[in-house]
């Protein structure tokens, strides 16, 4: 089971306004704003704080600051060798802006260069496809190679932010993590499973 009250080193979360990724510096240096704001060091006590304070906690909700990341994404070998990806959001939870990112592991923190991205932010239900072409209601906006590129990372994320109960569905992997599977073998938090394993490990997060 996983723990839904995240710390710190767990944070790593979408960003309403770009569609990027938050880490955990930049969740703590907004919730670091909210103190200092309750404090009124920010402001410098003057009239208004409150107000600006009730901004900084909502775009810390929609940012997915605070957010747990749980396993709830993963990658399928099909039996044809193609990768698939898989989308398993808690129950009937609504989720937003799923995206995969890849970038060149010879490149510390390098610019994501392949992948795609979805806008959406009210959809529902699990979901299952080849992992460089999205279902397409939900128009992703691609970008770079549409296959697996060798000595790449990639993950896959995805949001679902309700005050007190937020979290990312995630995983990593490599090129090579992928091409090492047996087909119908699942990759989800960082090793190798079967179909029914990652089934259960979902569930069991939520």
């Amino acid at each position: 089971m996983y723990d839904r009250n995240p710390t710190a080193a767990q944070q790593w979360s979408y960003d309403s306004a770009t569609g990027g990724v938050l880490n955990a510096a930049a969740c703590a240096g907004a919730a670091d704003q909210k103190r200092r704001l309750a404090q009124g060091e920010v402001m410098g006590r003057v009239r208004g704080t409150a107000a600006v304070l009730g901004t900084v906690v909502g775009a810390l909700v929609l940012s997915g600051c605070g957010a747990v990341d749980l396993p709830l994404a993963g990658v399928r070998l099909g039996a044809d060798g193609a990768p698939y990806a898989l989308i398993r959001p808690c129950g009937d939870d609504s989720y937003r802006k799923p995206s995969l990112d890849g970038s060149a592991k010879s490149i510390d923190d390098g610019p994501v260069t392949t992948g795609w991205d979805v806008a959406k932010e009210e959809l529902t239900g699990d979901a299952e496809f080849p992992l460089f072409s999205p279902p397409a209601a939900w128009q992703a906006r691609h970008r770079g190679a549409r296959r697996l590129l060798p000595a790449y990372h990639y993950s896959i994320t995805f949001g679902h932010y309700v005050t007190g109960d937020s979290y990312n569905g995630v995983v990593t992997f490599t090129t090579e993590d992928i091409t090492a599977l047996e087909p119908g073998q699942v990759w989800a938090d960082d090793k190798a499973m079967s179909l029914g394993e990652f089934e259960k490990l979902a569930e069991d997060s939520c």
